[in-house]
């Protein structure tokens, strides 16, 4: 079978295969996974003059142990546990089923098993390269530590039931396919070989299994709507996610703050995604789990990077409604802006998360061109929020004010901006203000009811190392204060 194929039958593999072959019983599901080319691929690799030979459309794997290397081999096998078990559900047990083909003289052998770390293609995998020209980490094929042993037969046709549970949790809590290899690890000696019956075996009882038991995840929580006629949106930059001014990393305390806040929209810059500064994660993902952690509601989120690429960094939208639509916008000087459309109390809504440039006056009035053209596209009523690396008095903030309202200004004028004593001009970052809440002059159906500047310090008195306040008493959990805008929606 072709790579390709194997990528389309994966594609069009959906939720009703699955359920063929799962039985429930009240909240527990048992999941057999033993189909191939979806469920299930393998293949054996082996060293020597066959180290760049695959063996991926034969009928078995084997294992065998020797001190030459022309001789070893191991099986590799992957489960599609990623999209067949829900992300994070209790696992009861899962059993990694394998039919003996033949065996050595040896009545009996231990062979280890051990969890695969990077991924590999059945049809191209050997034992130099998990895939064509990427080679493994380890020739043989990046296996974690040992998970567990299990004694194989030497007799055709014995079933070996290998205990994986641990392995498959680890998968479903990371919502990862399950690739496990196993491998000999005993005395080197002919006698040790063992053949099993691969996915592409003609008889499908002989081929390997997984079989899962496992809890179904609690249903997510679906919120009731935000108080009506309503609507509270907070703007925060995170600084990278989550860096606070004592240089610690903390998704944690920052998802705290939010709740604090009782925001129905959120909007985040300096979000991180699969970076060194989220150590790999995916902050826009961790956020949204936190949140919904936190209250026990369901939080929609959409993210879109600055440069338009998968990785990195850019500008998140978190809301308690569901969205009607998303849009992003790539700006100049490799900025950008992500837009969300919602609807509240019976009125379309679009909140735009935008990030400026922090260098040039001349990036920014372009990109703020280029932002104000683009909300001309979008329905009223628009919100446009965001770290804009400007202060209120400058050219930038003028243009903005020429069609749309600074909240914290036009709240503060009405006398109903909210702020700390030593913060009455509502600095969000060191000592400026420059993250705001702009509401189109257009929305009609928005009317502002109050502006916050909110003190995240942890009023520790512990001394700042980075990004500190003018007005800092302690240890706050990034370099931006956050700011909300609460909205009557009529």
């Amino acid at each position: 079978m072709s790579n390709s194929s194997r990528i389309l039958q994966a594609a069009v593999f959906t939720v009703a295969s699955i359920a063929a072959s799962a039985l429930s019983v009240g909240a527990q599901t048992t999941l057999v996974l033993n189909a191939p080319g979806t469920q299930v691929t393998d293949t054996m690799v082996q060293g020597g003059t066959f180290a760049d030979t695959h063996f991926g459309a034969s009928d078995m794997l084997a294992t065998r142990a020797s001190t030459n290397v022309e001789y070893l081999r191991h099986a590799l096998l992957t489960f599609d546990t990623q999209h067949t078990v829900p992300g994070k559900s209790p696992i009861r047990s899962a059993i990694l089923t394998l039919t003996v083909k033949m065996g050595g003289i040896e009545t009996t052998r231990t062979v280890s098993v051990f969890p695969v770390t990077t991924a590999f293609l059945q049809d191209e995998a050997t034992w130099n390269q998990r895939q064509m020209a990427t080679p493994w980490i380890t020739r043989g094929g990046d296996l974690g530590p040992q998970a567990t042993t299990q004694t194989v037969s030497n007799v055709a046709g014995a079933k070996v039931n290998v205990d994986v549970t641990a392995l498959v949790q680890a998968a479903v809590n990371a919502s990862s396919t399950s690739r496990i290899a196993l491998a000999d690890r005993g005395a080197s000696t002919s006698a040790s070989y063992r053949e099993y019956f691969s996915s592409e075996a003609v008889d499908p009882t002989a081929r390997p299994a997984l079989t899962v038991v496992y809890d179904q995840p609690a249903p997510p929580v679906v919120p009731p709507p935000p108080a009506a006629g309503t609507l509270r949106v907070l703007q925060y930059n995170t600084h990278h996610g989550g860096y606070g001014t004592d240089d610690v990393y903390s998704t944690e305390r920052i998802a705290t703050w939010i709740v604090k806040t009782s925001p129905d929209v959120v909007s985040l810059q300096e979000i991180e995604v699969n970076d060194s500064w989220s150590k790999g994660q995916d902050q826009a993902v961790i956020y949204r789990d936190l949140l919904q952690q936190k209250t026990g509601m369901t939080w929609y989120m959409v993210y879109f990077n600055r440069s338009g690429a998968t990785t990195g960094l850019g500008e998140v939208i978190l809301s308690k409604y569901p969205f009607i639509a998303t849009a992003p916008l790539l700006l100049s000087a490799n900025r950008s802006a992500i837009d969300a459309t919602i609807s509240v109390n019976g009125r379309t809504i679009n909140v735009t998360s935008a990030h400026l440039d922090n260098e040039s006056q001349s990036n920014r009035l372009k990109q703020i061109s280029e932002l104000l053209a683009w909300e001309t596209t979008l329905a009223e009523n628009r919100i446009v929020v965001g770290d804009y690396n400007a202060w209120p008095n400058t050219t930038e903030i003028a243009n903005m004010n020429k069609t749309y309202v600074d909240t914290w200004a036009a709240a503060k004028t009405a006398g109903t901006a909210i702020s700390w004593p030593a913060n009455p001009e509502g600095i969000t970052h060191a000592y400026h203000r420059i993250d705001y809440i702009f509401q189109s002059r257009g929305a009609t159906a928005l009317r502002l009811l109050s502006a916050q500047v909110f003190d995240t310090s942890d009023l520790s008195g512990k001394k700042c190392l980075v990004g500190c306040f003018s007005t800092s008493t302690g240890i706050d959990p990034s370099d931006h204060r956050p700011i909300m805008a609460v909205f009557e929606v009529r």
